[in-house]
């Protein structure tokens, strides 16, 4: 009877900690495969600004000069993070992530910044217009950027376009005690925290 019952015990202790795994979702899964042709060293650069929980199965893509892009790895999460470093009206070394819902937005970025000193008049032209891609509300940018890799400075932006103090309750000044709106009112529209 002893026996039956420290089994009995024994089993039902392994039983408790595979549900406890199982409830905390077991091991996470491997990364996706790489698309033909795709680098590794290039997925992982452009990984360096993605948040740690979300790494692994973030989608990466590489930008083409006429603002599409490859897939170098399809994700199975929304997030997605490419290299910008060294291109127009970027900073020498500049890694960025955020969600696939952002792409469009992005790809005009990337097309107005490229006209050099036309780029505002681009920018505030189609933010009149209307024309202006907007970004997805409350999708985080994540960006790790500076004059070279040995240098990176870290920053996070969320993306609230239209909003303004009156329809948030949020200042759209600098401030050191809390978060502020940059850019109220517009496309552009993004949360700031403090030291950023």
């Amino acid at each position: 009877m002893k026996r039956t019952v420290l089994a009995f015990l024994g089993v039902l202790a392994v039983s408790a900690s595979v549900l406890a795994q199982a409830g905390r979702g077991g091991p996470p899964p491997p990364p996706p495969p790489l698309s033909p042709g795709a680098s590794q060293a290039d997925v992982d650069a452009a990984l360096v600004a993605a948040p740690a929980a979300m790494r692994d199965q973030a989608t990466v893509i590489k930008w083409k000069p006429d603002f599409t892009y490859d897939t170098l790895r399809k994700g199975t999460n929304q997030l997605v993070c490419y290299n910008k470093s060294g291109m127009p009206k970027q900073q020498p070394y500049m890694i960025e992530c955020t969600v696939l819902g952002n792409l469009e937005r992005q790809a005009q970025n990337l097309k107005f910044e490229a006209m050099g000193e036309g780029a505002q008049a681009m920018f505030d032209a189609a933010e009149k217009d209307g024309t202006r891609a907007k970004p997805q509300y409350g999708s985080v940018w994540y960006h790790v950027m500076g004059p070279d890799k040995e240098h990176p400075r870290v920053h996070m932006t969320i993306a609230v376009p239209g909003a303004t103090t009156a329809s948030t309750g949020l200042p759209d000044k600098a401030r050191q005690d809390g978060v502020w709106i940059m850019n109220a009112g517009t496309t552009t529209a993004h949360l700031m925290t403090p030291g950023e």
